[in-house]
């Protein structure tokens, strides 16, 4: 039984067409078209280009955000837990403002009028954005007041300024001359003072004033200096007591504005429109078009404004106009806070009964066998699946790279790194490795949306250190996850490799489900080698691959094949069977062809965290599609996909979504699980989350998600019982251990 990625068990044009050589990525979209309209089935009458079929991108990742905010309102939840969804949405929308609405503007700007597969103009999907923006936001502050009353009885209070006594009054202003006062820079709005740049994500005052027996009211803006080591929530003694530094600011503005008369202080918080990416097709120094991108976003056009409820209309509306600012649409109200962002503060604070239970990741079951080196494991295993946060990631992936920095027998280490932190220890060992002798390149991708400056200070300092650092492919974000280290065993120089879903970026791999595999396997080797000779080149002759799917060139044309042949392979003895596990299902190829395979009577499972564009149940069309998402405690962002094929099933993982730019602009990698082993636990991962009944979410016709309710004594979501798992794989391994010994 093959477990290869041919494709050649199907006549089907798609799958034929995955035979030619040499394909240029440009013209994959007219590829993709001609054999969509070759193998398109009867199709019962439905038109598949009809824009009632498909869901707005925006919208549905908006409806995603409706239920992380539900997870901040279910009384289920752990408190504090409560607190940090609040903030997390407040997070999300504003870089929904940021990178979606303002790339909408810009459009709008340019007179773009193309509709979208839904039948969407810019403009309209801007204003029925803003429509479900303000629904949110409404649910959110309705609901905040009623998780700050719950702090309370827990004795964590946001106090007011007025709520504190005359003695707390004078300690914090003492605090504030000292400790934040010189940060503070008031800016006045005159003749002689035009108006002030206002930063991006910025909390703001807005002070109205005059002096005494003056009645000219004047108009100053004073920045609230929060970030680096001002925290947005000033704690009192050895409670978990906290005054926010703006209403401490704002009731001793006399301090900034002595023996003048404070008429009124108004917060508002903007966002800037963050895309601001040029053509690199024209760059001369890929850095210095990137390094321009930054200071182009730091000025970018304001794209929201957020003000307090009943903020005087006159102040407002000035505001509105120096910003550019539709004071009507562009400009929001809050009842509440302002930038609940900064309530993670508040989320981590350590009281452990008003948290989820400690997670601490397990070993995983067949690295903590192995105490020599990891290279002698994967050897033995073939190949090893990570599950990520359930299993620790300094104990597998950063192992991967500590073990080859020292080890004399590794020649050269090479890898892609999209995001990490800035303090990464994975950096810290790639300098270690090339100042051990190793040969270490890195493709580091400039262009991941706000980590660019931090990569291009990683970039510069890996260079310094000797190791080969290159940018990826002109026109190509280089998003795959893929590490290869090559060491001389007693056989050879033999090829280890790492392909992961998620970043390499050690605090993240505590908070995101996503899944990594180890491997020696030669082809896996050979394919990988041919990748970064790719990535570091940008030539793209004739490149065979066997074992693993890159996008742009092969994989969305590999995914439509697999579709094709289930549909092909679909009968009542032999039923076909897709699950797919994503991220976002956004692009309308995709979704199209998974269509015809429910019209075919091909069952389809789809796990999608935010965009769908696909609507399931529709009779006559998509009655055999279910979509369902997970919200929990860890995001999800791991990718699985699966194809029946007949009995002779195929499992794929790797860093692609399903959309558009994954699949024709980025350089991906999936690659194809084949080891029993680990396909079962893929399948063990996916039927746990399809049948959970916790945190699962069921997808409706219409877009609209309803959240199952636990069916009998069953109340554990599917992330408590893939811990569990992860623990039990770890107990089985250990007695094992102790069975081999006696």
């Amino acid at each position: 039984m093959s477990h290869k990625p041919d494709l050649q068990a199907s006549d089907a044009p798609i799958a034929q067409a995955l035979k030619k050589e040499n394909e240029n990525p440009s013209t994959l979209k007219s590829e993709v078209a001609a054999l969509h309209k070759e193998a398109k089935p009867q199709e019962a009458g439905k038109d598949l280009s009809d824009p009632d079929l498909y869901l707005n991108r925006e919208i549905t990742w908006l409806e995603f955000n409706r239920r992380v905010l539900h997870e901040a309102q279910d009384e289920q939840t752990p408190l504090l837990e409560r607190i940090k969804f609040a903030a997390i949405v407040s997070s999300n929308l504003d870089e929904f403002f940021m990178k979606r609405i303002g790339g909408l503007k810009q459009q709008v700007g340019a007179g773009v009028q193309e509709l979208t597969v839904d039948g969407r103009t810019p403009q309209q999907q801007i204003e029925e954005c803003r429509r479900v923006v303000r629904e949110i936001e409404s649910k959110k502050d309705e609901l905040v007041p009623q998780l700050m009353q719950k702090l309370r009885e827990q004795d964590i209070r946001i106090l007011s300024y007025k709520e504190l006594d005359d003695d707390t009054k004078r300690r914090l202003r003492e605090y504030y001359v000292e400790n934040i006062f010189p940060l503070v820079t008031p800016q006045s709005m005159d003749p002689a003072h035009p108006f002030p740049f206002i930063s991006n994500l910025s909390l703001n005052l807005l002070v109205s004033l005059r002096y005494p027996d003056d009645e000219h009211v004047r108009m100053a803006r004073v920045k609230v200096p929060v970030g680096h080591d001002v925290k947005r929530f000033l704690k009192l003694k050895d409670k978990d007591h906290y005054v926010p530094i703006d209403e401490v600011m704002s009731n001793n503005l006399d301090l900034l504005f002595p023996d003048m008369e404070i008429l009124g202080c108004d917060r508002f918080h903007v966002t800037r429109n963050a895309s601001t990416e040029r053509d690199e097709g024209k760059a001369n120094d890929l850095l210095e078009m990137i390094e321009s991108e930054l200071r182009d976003r730091k000025f970018a056009p304001i794209v929201r404004m957020v003000v307090e409820k009943g903020m005087d209309t006159h102040r407002r509306g000035m505001l509105a106009a120096e910003l550019e600012l539709d004071p009507e649409l562009d400009v929001y109200e809050a009842s509440g806070m302002l930038a609940m962002k900064d309530l993670f503060q508040i989320a981590f604070i350590a009281r452990p009964e008003l948290h989820d239970a400690i997670h601490h990741p397990t070993d995983n079951h067949i690295l903590m066998e192995e105490p020599r080196r990891i290279f002698y494991a994967i050897r033995e295993a073939g190949s090893i699946l990570l599950q990520h946060p359930y299993e620790s990631f300094n104990t597998s992936v950063e192992r991967f790279i500590e073990e080859a920095s020292q080890d004399p027998k590794v020649y050269a280490i090479k890898m892609t790194l999209y995001r990490t932190s800035t303090d990464s220890r994975i950096i810290e060992l790639l300098l270690d490795a090339a100042q051990n002798g190793k040969q270490v390149a890195v493709v580091v991708e400039l262009k991941a949306r706000f980590d660019e400056a931090a990569n291009i200070r990683l970039a510069n300092r890996m260079e310094e250190a000797g190791i080969h650092v290159t940018y990826g492919v002109v026109g190509l974000k280089t998003h795959c996850k893929v590490i290869m280290v090559v060491r001389r065993d007693y056989s050879g120089l033999r090829r280890y490799v790492h392909i992961g879903t998620g970043n390499y970026h050690a605090d993240t791999a505590r908070l995101y489900s996503d899944l990594g595999i180890l491997t020696c396997d030669k082809d896996t080797g050979r394919d990988v080698t041919e990748l970064f000779n790719f990535l570091t080149t940008g030539y793209t002759p004739k490149r065979d691959y066997t074992k693993i799917l890159p996008a742009p060139k092969h994989l969305k044309k590999a995914l439509l094949a697999k579709i094709q042949r289930e549909i092909d392979g679909h009968s009542d003895r032999s039923p076909g069977l897709i699950r797919l596990k994503t991220n976002a299902l956004e692009d309308a190829d995709i979704v199209r062809a998974l269509y015809r395979a429910s019209q075919a009577g091909v069952k389809v499972d789809l796990i999608v965290r935010d965009t769908c564009r696909l609507r399931p149940g529709i009779p006559g069309l998509s009655e055999n599609v279910r979509v369902v998402g997970v919200v929990g405690r860890f995001l999800e962002h791991a990718r699985i996909y699966y194809f029946q094929n007949g009995g002779d099933e195929e499992y794929y993982i790797g860093s692609a979504d399903l959309m558009k730019r994954n699949l024709e602009s980025r350089v991906e990698v999936v690659i194809q699980i084949t080891a029993d082993d680990l396909r079962e636990q893929l399948r063990k991962f996916l039927d746990t989350q399809l049948s959970d009944h916790r945190s699962v979410w069921e997808m409706q016709p219409d877009g609209k998600y309803i959240q199952r309710t636990p069916k009998g004594p069953e109340k554990r979501g599917c992330q408590t019982i893939m811990i569990e798992m992860a623990g039990e794989r770890v107990r089985h391994a250990k007695a094992s251990q102790k069975n081999a010994k006696m």
